[in-house]
Protein backbone atom coordinates (compact mmCIF):
# COMPACT_ATOMS: atom_id res chain seq x y z
CA UNK A 1 0.00 0.00 0.00
CA UNK A 2 1.24 3.52 -0.52
CA UNK A 3 1.37 5.59 2.48
CA UNK A 4 -0.26 8.90 2.35
CA UNK A 5 1.47 12.01 3.61
CA UNK A 6 -2.29 13.00 4.54
CA UNK A 7 -2.67 10.80 7.26
CA UNK A 8 -1.50 13.04 10.40
CA UNK A 9 -3.96 15.70 8.97
CA UNK A 10 -6.53 13.43 9.48
CA UNK A 11 -5.46 12.38 12.60
CA UNK A 12 -4.90 16.20 13.94
CA UNK A 13 -8.99 16.78 12.35
CA UNK A 14 -10.50 13.73 13.70
CA UNK A 15 -8.74 14.96 17.30
CA UNK A 16 -10.27 18.43 16.86
CA UNK A 17 -13.85 18.10 15.19
CA UNK A 18 -16.76 15.73 15.90
CA UNK A 19 -16.93 15.77 12.13
CA UNK A 20 -14.38 15.33 9.04
CA UNK A 21 -15.07 16.02 5.71
CA UNK A 22 -12.93 14.39 3.05
CA UNK A 23 -13.19 15.86 -0.23
CA UNK A 24 -12.02 15.04 -3.80
CA UNK A 25 -12.02 13.83 -7.18
CA UNK A 26 -13.08 10.23 -8.01
CA UNK A 27 -10.52 7.45 -7.36
CA UNK A 28 -8.43 9.55 -5.39
CA UNK A 29 -7.58 7.48 -2.65
CA UNK A 30 -10.15 8.82 -0.32
CA UNK A 31 -12.32 5.65 0.88
CA UNK A 32 -8.23 3.59 1.05
CA UNK A 33 -7.13 6.40 3.53
CA UNK A 34 -9.72 6.38 5.66
CA UNK A 35 -10.31 2.70 5.98
CA UNK A 36 -6.68 2.35 6.97
CA UNK A 37 -6.78 4.65 9.09
CA UNK A 38 -10.06 4.17 10.66
CA UNK A 39 -9.87 0.29 10.45
CA UNK A 40 -12.23 -0.24 13.14
CA UNK A 41 -14.90 1.91 12.60
CA UNK A 42 -17.92 0.84 10.65
CA UNK A 43 -17.82 2.04 6.99
CA UNK A 44 -21.14 2.48 4.51
CA UNK A 45 -21.06 3.47 1.01
CA UNK A 46 -23.94 5.68 -0.21
CA UNK A 47 -23.62 4.69 -3.84
CA UNK A 48 -24.83 1.65 -2.77
CA UNK A 49 -28.73 2.08 -4.04
CA UNK A 50 -30.36 -0.30 -0.83
CA UNK A 51 -28.13 2.06 1.52
CA UNK A 52 -28.89 5.58 -0.22
CA UNK A 53 -32.54 4.47 -0.47
CA UNK A 54 -32.60 3.66 3.49
CA UNK A 55 -31.11 6.88 4.48
CA UNK A 56 -33.04 9.07 2.25
CA UNK A 57 -36.78 7.61 3.59
CA UNK A 58 -35.40 7.03 7.53
CA UNK A 59 -32.21 8.71 8.22
CA UNK A 60 -32.56 8.47 12.17
CA UNK A 61 -32.91 5.14 11.62
CA UNK A 62 -30.20 5.12 8.96
CA UNK A 63 -27.97 6.80 11.93
CA UNK A 64 -29.24 4.38 14.39
CA UNK A 65 -26.72 1.75 13.02
CA UNK A 66 -23.90 3.28 14.07
CA UNK A 67 -24.42 4.44 17.54
CA UNK A 68 -20.71 5.21 17.82
CA UNK A 69 -20.27 6.94 14.33
CA UNK A 70 -19.14 5.58 11.17
CA UNK A 71 -17.42 6.39 7.83
CA UNK A 72 -20.31 7.78 5.46
CA UNK A 73 -18.92 7.32 1.53
CA UNK A 74 -20.91 9.43 -1.21
CA UNK A 75 -22.67 11.12 1.82
CA UNK A 76 -23.92 14.24 -1.01
CA UNK A 77 -26.02 11.47 -2.68
CA UNK A 78 -27.90 11.31 0.56
CA UNK A 79 -28.20 15.01 1.56
CA UNK A 80 -31.02 13.98 4.34
CA UNK A 81 -27.97 13.17 6.78
CA UNK A 82 -26.73 15.84 7.12
CA UNK A 83 -28.84 17.57 9.68
CA UNK A 84 -29.15 14.61 11.64
CA UNK A 85 -25.52 14.30 11.72
CA UNK A 86 -25.67 17.63 12.84
CA UNK A 87 -28.17 16.53 16.27
CA UNK A 88 -25.70 13.36 16.84
CA UNK A 89 -22.53 15.14 17.53
CA UNK A 90 -24.20 17.96 19.46
CA UNK A 91 -25.95 15.62 21.89
CA UNK A 92 -22.40 13.67 22.56
CA UNK A 93 -19.69 16.10 21.70
CA UNK A 94 -17.39 14.08 21.20
CA UNK A 95 -14.67 14.08 18.00
CA UNK A 96 -13.91 11.97 15.38
CA UNK A 97 -17.46 10.67 15.60
CA UNK A 98 -18.24 10.70 11.70
CA UNK A 99 -15.96 10.75 8.42
CA UNK A 100 -17.56 11.85 5.63
CA UNK A 101 -16.41 11.76 2.39
CA UNK A 102 -17.96 13.18 -1.67
CA UNK A 103 -16.39 13.95 -4.94
CA UNK A 104 -18.57 16.68 -5.56
CA UNK A 105 -18.09 19.72 -4.08
CA UNK A 106 -21.74 21.65 -4.70
CA UNK A 107 -23.82 18.79 -2.79
CA UNK A 108 -20.84 18.21 -0.37
CA UNK A 109 -20.18 21.73 1.10
CA UNK A 110 -23.46 22.95 0.58
CA UNK A 111 -24.86 20.27 3.10
CA UNK A 112 -21.71 20.86 5.36
CA UNK A 113 -22.42 24.75 5.62
CA UNK A 114 -25.99 24.03 6.34
CA UNK A 115 -25.80 21.46 8.80
CA UNK A 116 -22.22 21.34 9.89
CA UNK A 117 -20.99 24.56 10.19
CA UNK A 118 -18.55 25.13 13.01
CA UNK A 119 -18.62 21.27 13.15
CA UNK A 120 -16.49 19.60 10.59
CA UNK A 121 -13.08 19.73 9.46
CA UNK A 122 -12.37 19.74 6.30
CA UNK A 123 -9.33 17.84 4.15
CA UNK A 124 -9.61 17.85 0.25
CA UNK A 125 -7.80 14.50 -1.15
CA UNK A 126 -6.06 14.67 -4.79
CA UNK A 127 -4.01 11.93 -6.47
CA UNK A 128 -0.66 11.19 -5.26
CA UNK A 129 2.07 13.56 -4.83
CA UNK A 130 5.48 12.28 -6.84
CA UNK A 131 7.15 11.77 -3.20
CA UNK A 132 4.31 8.78 -2.45
CA UNK A 133 4.96 7.37 -5.70
CA UNK A 134 8.60 7.73 -6.22
CA UNK A 135 9.66 4.58 -3.59
CA UNK A 136 7.56 1.96 -5.39
CA UNK A 137 8.29 3.39 -8.67
CA UNK A 138 11.85 4.55 -8.47
CA UNK A 139 12.64 4.01 -12.40
CA UNK A 140 9.68 6.64 -13.68
CA UNK A 141 11.57 9.69 -15.35
CA UNK A 142 9.71 12.81 -15.65
CA UNK A 143 7.97 12.44 -18.95
CA UNK A 144 6.58 9.24 -17.14
CA UNK A 145 5.48 11.58 -14.84
CA UNK A 146 3.16 13.61 -16.79
CA UNK A 147 1.76 11.28 -19.33
CA UNK A 148 0.44 8.46 -16.02
CA UNK A 149 -0.21 11.35 -13.68
CA UNK A 150 -0.65 10.18 -10.65
CA UNK A 151 -3.80 8.76 -9.91
CA UNK A 152 -3.92 5.32 -7.94
CA UNK A 153 -5.35 2.85 -10.21
CA UNK A 154 -2.51 4.39 -12.46
CA UNK A 155 0.07 3.13 -9.70
CA UNK A 156 -0.94 0.46 -7.43
CA UNK A 157 -2.67 -1.37 -9.85
CA UNK A 158 -0.37 -0.33 -13.19
CA UNK A 159 -3.26 -0.32 -15.48
CA UNK A 160 -1.95 1.29 -18.64
CA UNK A 161 -2.88 5.03 -18.56
CA UNK A 162 -4.43 5.08 -21.65
CA UNK A 163 -7.11 2.23 -20.32
CA UNK A 164 -7.81 4.08 -17.34
CA UNK A 165 -8.03 7.60 -18.14
CA UNK A 166 -10.50 6.33 -21.42
CA UNK A 167 -12.81 4.99 -19.17
CA UNK A 168 -12.55 7.05 -16.10
CA UNK A 169 -13.24 9.87 -18.64
CA UNK A 170 -16.32 8.27 -20.02
CA UNK A 171 -17.31 7.30 -16.16
CA UNK A 172 -16.99 10.87 -14.89
CA UNK A 173 -19.34 12.24 -17.62
CA UNK A 174 -22.21 9.71 -17.59
CA UNK A 175 -22.38 9.84 -13.75
CA UNK A 176 -20.88 13.34 -12.33
CA UNK A 177 -21.67 15.54 -15.10
CA UNK A 178 -25.18 14.53 -15.28
CA UNK A 179 -25.60 14.92 -11.67
CA UNK A 180 -23.93 18.53 -11.24
CA UNK A 181 -25.49 20.44 -14.47
CA UNK A 182 -27.90 19.85 -16.93
CA UNK A 183 -25.58 18.96 -19.82
CA UNK A 184 -27.78 17.73 -22.96
CA UNK A 185 -24.91 17.81 -25.13
CA UNK A 186 -22.13 15.32 -23.88
CA UNK A 187 -20.45 15.45 -26.88
CA UNK A 188 -19.89 19.08 -26.71
CA UNK A 189 -18.79 19.04 -23.00
CA UNK A 190 -16.73 16.29 -23.61
CA UNK A 191 -14.78 18.49 -26.97
CA UNK A 192 -15.12 21.31 -24.10
CA UNK A 193 -13.24 19.02 -21.63
CA UNK A 194 -10.45 17.91 -24.41
CA UNK A 195 -10.02 22.20 -24.94
CA UNK A 196 -9.32 22.75 -21.27
CA UNK A 197 -6.78 20.40 -21.44
CA UNK A 198 -5.15 22.07 -24.17
CA UNK A 199 -4.64 25.10 -22.34
CA UNK A 200 -3.85 23.84 -18.89
CA UNK A 201 -1.01 26.20 -17.75
CA UNK A 202 -1.97 29.08 -20.14
CA UNK A 203 -4.19 32.21 -19.18
CA UNK A 204 -7.84 30.91 -19.24
CA UNK A 205 -10.01 33.44 -22.47
CA UNK A 206 -13.40 32.18 -21.58
CA UNK A 207 -14.33 33.81 -24.51
CA UNK A 208 -12.26 31.77 -26.68
CA UNK A 209 -13.06 29.08 -25.27
CA UNK A 210 -16.10 28.98 -25.32
CA UNK A 211 -15.85 30.25 -29.17
CA UNK A 212 -13.54 27.17 -29.96
CA UNK A 213 -15.93 25.00 -28.27
CA UNK A 214 -19.19 26.14 -30.03
CA UNK A 215 -20.63 27.18 -26.62
CA UNK A 216 -21.88 30.40 -25.48
CA UNK A 217 -19.97 32.16 -22.84
CA UNK A 218 -22.28 31.79 -19.60
CA UNK A 219 -22.02 27.89 -20.67
CA UNK A 220 -18.07 27.81 -20.66
CA UNK A 221 -18.30 29.59 -17.09
CA UNK A 222 -20.75 26.91 -15.89
CA UNK A 223 -19.37 24.25 -17.43
CA UNK A 224 -16.08 25.40 -16.04
CA UNK A 225 -17.70 24.80 -12.64
CA UNK A 226 -18.68 22.04 -13.29
CA UNK A 227 -14.94 20.73 -13.36
CA UNK A 228 -14.06 22.77 -10.23
CA UNK A 229 -16.87 21.06 -8.44
CA UNK A 230 -15.85 17.39 -9.47
CA UNK A 231 -11.70 18.66 -8.27
CA UNK A 232 -10.11 18.22 -11.96
CA UNK A 233 -9.01 21.38 -12.98
CA UNK A 234 -8.42 25.41 -10.57
CA UNK A 235 -8.19 28.43 -11.65
CA UNK A 236 -4.83 30.11 -10.21
CA UNK A 237 -5.87 33.95 -10.08
CA UNK A 238 -3.50 36.88 -10.50
CA UNK A 239 -1.60 38.08 -7.20
CA UNK A 240 -4.16 40.67 -5.52
CA UNK A 241 -1.13 43.01 -3.96
CA UNK A 242 -0.18 46.08 -6.27
CA UNK A 243 3.19 44.35 -7.18
CA UNK A 244 3.58 46.93 -9.86
CA UNK A 245 1.38 48.26 -12.35
CA UNK A 246 -0.81 47.24 -14.67
CA UNK A 247 -1.04 43.66 -14.05
CA UNK A 248 -3.39 40.78 -16.06
CA UNK A 249 -6.59 40.20 -14.60
CA UNK A 250 -6.93 36.78 -15.96
CA UNK A 251 -6.82 33.67 -14.44
CA UNK A 252 -4.86 30.62 -15.35
CA UNK A 253 -6.31 27.15 -15.65
CA UNK A 254 -4.76 23.92 -14.21
CA UNK A 255 -6.00 20.72 -14.47
CA UNK A 256 -5.36 19.01 -11.23
CA UNK A 257 -3.56 15.95 -12.32
CA UNK A 258 -0.86 16.18 -15.48
CA UNK A 259 -1.49 12.84 -16.71
CA UNK A 260 -5.26 13.37 -16.89
CA UNK A 261 -4.42 16.55 -19.13
CA UNK A 262 -1.93 14.91 -21.43
CA UNK A 263 -4.83 12.08 -22.08
CA UNK A 264 -7.58 14.54 -23.44
CA UNK A 265 -4.87 16.31 -25.10
CA UNK A 266 -4.40 13.68 -26.55
CA UNK A 267 -1.12 12.53 -25.92
CA UNK A 268 -0.48 8.78 -26.09
CA UNK A 269 3.15 7.86 -25.24
CA UNK A 270 6.33 9.86 -23.91
CA UNK A 271 7.67 10.78 -27.31
CA UNK A 272 5.55 14.35 -27.40
CA UNK A 273 6.42 15.24 -23.67
CA UNK A 274 10.34 14.73 -24.55
CA UNK A 275 9.94 18.13 -26.76
CA UNK A 276 6.29 18.78 -28.29
CA UNK A 277 5.07 22.37 -27.46
CA UNK A 278 2.92 20.58 -24.78
CA UNK A 279 6.00 19.71 -22.75
CA UNK A 280 5.86 23.16 -21.09
CA UNK A 281 2.57 23.80 -20.35
CA UNK A 282 2.16 20.60 -19.09
CA UNK A 283 5.44 20.50 -17.12
CA UNK A 284 3.93 23.68 -15.05
CA UNK A 285 0.91 21.80 -14.60
CA UNK A 286 2.86 18.92 -12.75
CA UNK A 287 4.73 21.18 -10.70
CA UNK A 288 1.34 23.20 -9.30
CA UNK A 289 -0.35 20.51 -9.03
CA UNK A 290 2.60 19.14 -6.54
CA UNK A 291 2.54 22.33 -4.46
CA UNK A 292 -1.51 22.06 -4.15
CA UNK A 293 -1.08 18.72 -2.81
CA UNK A 294 1.72 19.76 -0.40
CA UNK A 295 -0.52 22.65 0.89
CA UNK A 296 -3.84 20.56 1.16
CA UNK A 297 -1.90 17.85 2.45
CA UNK A 298 -0.86 19.44 5.55
CA UNK A 299 -3.44 21.61 6.01
CA UNK A 300 -0.80 24.46 5.25
CA UNK A 301 -1.94 28.32 5.74
CA UNK A 302 -0.40 29.01 2.01
CA UNK A 303 -2.09 30.37 -0.95
CA UNK A 304 -1.03 30.38 -4.62
CA UNK A 305 -1.21 32.92 -7.10
CA UNK A 306 1.31 33.85 -9.95
CA UNK A 307 2.11 37.31 -11.28
CA UNK A 308 2.06 39.05 -15.26
CA UNK A 309 2.09 42.37 -16.53
CA UNK A 310 1.20 43.33 -19.51
CA UNK A 311 4.96 44.13 -20.24
CA UNK A 312 5.55 40.48 -20.63
CA UNK A 313 6.82 39.70 -17.29
CA UNK A 314 5.56 37.26 -15.44
CA UNK A 315 6.10 34.72 -12.11
CA UNK A 316 4.71 31.00 -12.76
CA UNK A 317 4.17 30.76 -9.24
CA UNK A 318 3.55 33.04 -5.58
CA UNK A 319 3.51 30.95 -2.96
CA UNK A 320 2.16 32.98 0.07
CA UNK A 321 2.57 31.81 3.44
CA UNK A 322 3.39 32.87 6.89
CA UNK A 323 6.81 32.95 6.58
CA UNK A 324 6.63 35.62 3.68
CA UNK A 325 6.28 35.12 0.19
CA UNK A 326 8.01 32.99 -2.14
CA UNK A 327 8.04 33.27 -5.88
CA UNK A 328 8.98 30.08 -8.07
CA UNK A 329 9.81 29.86 -11.62
CA UNK A 330 8.98 26.65 -13.41
CA UNK A 331 11.40 25.99 -16.38
CA UNK A 332 10.59 22.02 -18.47
CA UNK A 333 14.70 22.06 -19.76
CA UNK A 334 17.20 19.96 -17.65
CA UNK A 335 19.26 22.75 -17.32
CA UNK A 336 18.30 26.58 -15.84
CA UNK A 337 19.61 28.98 -18.58
CA UNK A 338 20.53 32.53 -17.22
CA UNK A 339 17.19 33.99 -18.47
CA UNK A 340 14.86 31.75 -16.19
CA UNK A 341 16.27 34.04 -13.36
CA UNK A 342 15.00 37.14 -14.77
CA UNK A 343 11.52 37.11 -13.88
CA UNK A 344 12.57 36.09 -10.17
CA UNK A 345 15.08 39.62 -10.58
CA UNK A 346 12.32 41.51 -11.53
CA UNK A 347 9.74 40.94 -9.41
CA UNK A 348 12.25 40.96 -6.58
CA UNK A 349 12.69 44.85 -7.09
CA UNK A 350 9.04 44.93 -6.02
CA UNK A 351 9.23 42.84 -2.96
CA UNK A 352 12.17 43.21 -0.93
CA UNK A 353 13.52 40.02 0.88
CA UNK A 354 11.52 38.30 -1.29
CA UNK A 355 12.12 33.95 -1.21
CA UNK A 356 13.11 33.28 -4.52
CA UNK A 357 13.45 29.51 -6.72
CA UNK A 358 13.63 28.07 -10.27
CA UNK A 359 11.64 24.21 -10.57
CA UNK A 360 12.93 22.61 -13.30
CA UNK A 361 13.18 19.19 -15.13
CA UNK A 362 16.82 18.19 -14.29
CA UNK A 363 17.63 15.58 -11.10
CA UNK A 364 19.59 17.84 -9.26
CA UNK A 365 19.36 20.57 -6.82
CA UNK A 366 21.84 23.71 -6.63
CA UNK A 367 21.91 27.84 -6.04
CA UNK A 368 22.22 30.73 -8.01
CA UNK A 369 23.35 33.17 -5.44
CA UNK A 370 20.38 33.63 -3.27
CA UNK A 371 18.00 31.76 -5.48
CA UNK A 372 17.00 27.78 -5.13
CA UNK A 373 17.45 25.41 -8.32
CA UNK A 374 15.02 22.76 -7.11
CA UNK A 375 14.97 19.49 -9.27
CA UNK A 376 11.13 18.51 -10.40
CA UNK A 377 10.72 15.39 -7.93
CA UNK A 378 11.61 18.00 -4.84
CA UNK A 379 8.95 20.77 -5.25
CA UNK A 380 7.53 19.74 -2.36
CA UNK A 381 10.39 20.52 0.02
CA UNK A 382 9.72 23.81 -1.24
CA UNK A 383 7.48 24.21 1.03
CA UNK A 384 9.02 22.70 4.32
CA UNK A 385 9.17 25.54 7.28
CA UNK A 386 13.29 24.53 7.20
CA UNK A 387 13.71 25.49 3.48
CA UNK A 388 12.36 29.01 4.29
Amino acid sequence: MYARSAEPALRRLLGWYPVVVIAGPRQSGKTTLVRACLPEMPYASLEDPDLRGFAAADPRGFLARYPDGAVLDEVQRAPELFSYVQTRVDETGRSGQFVLTGSQQFGLHSGVAQSLAGRAGALTLLPFTIAEVAPHRPALAVEDYLLHGLYPPVHDRRIPPHVWFSDYVATYVERDVRQLTNVRDLAAFHRFVQLCAARSGQLLNLSALAADAGITHPTAQAWIGVLEASHLVMRLMPHHSNLGKRLTKAPKLYFLDVGLAAWLAGVRDVTPLRWGALRGPLFETLVVGELVKHIRNGLMPHSLSFWRTHGGHEVDVLVSGPEGLLAVEVKSGLTVAADAIRPLDALSTLVPGLRRAVVYAGDTGDRRGDVEIVPWWAVGTLLEPTRA
